[in-house]
């Protein structure tokens, strides 16, 4: 287990794009550090007793953005845990500087190709849907995720660790990400 001294370390925030393995990633990076862990997503639809496909569909982005900040907020009073954000929640600057101020924010990054191939049958992904509400698919799929990409991408390279998660087995990955916090650690 890493030597996660600063108060800083024991907050940990996971960027990244929908499909990049947040939600995946994040309880087996916990459980190797000893941290928590928690999924943003999770707490909104607990809090809002909805899905966040329904809040989108009910109440709209902005009342969704508005939970998602107060969310971000009441994690930055957590030790020793790790958060999965949204994939959305760090391209607000506001919601940036909160997670900057309060953690390290690690971003898996991937391909639109590799993004494409994991999310293509889920449905539950609100911002992968036409003004209908039908699933976007093939050459429209693929321009929505290359322009989310584009607009979260300035965010999400801000963060204090990068790392390549498309061709890397899970485990791979987690070792990778705890040699970089310990780097990380070793250098404050």
């Amino acid at each position: 287990m890493p030597e996660l001294s600063s108060p800083k370390n024991s907050l940990i925030f996971l960027l990244g794009f929908m499909g990049s393995g947040k939600s995946t990633l994040g309880p087996i990076l916990a459980n190797t550090l000893g941290y928590d862990f928690y999924d943003i997503d999770a707490l909104i639809e607990k809090k809002a007793q909805k899905k966040i496909v329904d809040i989108f569909r009910d109440d709209g982005e902005k009342i969704f953005r508005a939970l998602e900040r107060d969310t971000l907020q009441e994690t930055t009073l957590l030790q020793q845990s790790i958060v999965a954000l949204g994939g959305g929640t760090i391209t607000n600057e506001e919601n940036f500087q909160i997670a900057r101020r309060h953690g390290i924010l690690l971003y898996l990054k991937l391909s639109p190709k590799e993004i494409i191939q994991r999310v293509q049958r889920r449905n539950d992904r609100p911002m992968l849907k036409d003004e209908h509400g039908n699933q976007l698919k093939g050459e429209a799929l693929l321009r929505r995720i290359e322009a989310l990409l584009a607009a979260r991408e300035p965010f999400y390279t801000r963060a204090d660790i990068v790392v390549e998660a498309e061709a890397m087995r899970i485990g791979t990955t987690v070792d990778r990400i705890v040699k970089l916090l310990n780097e990380r650690s070793r250098k404050e």
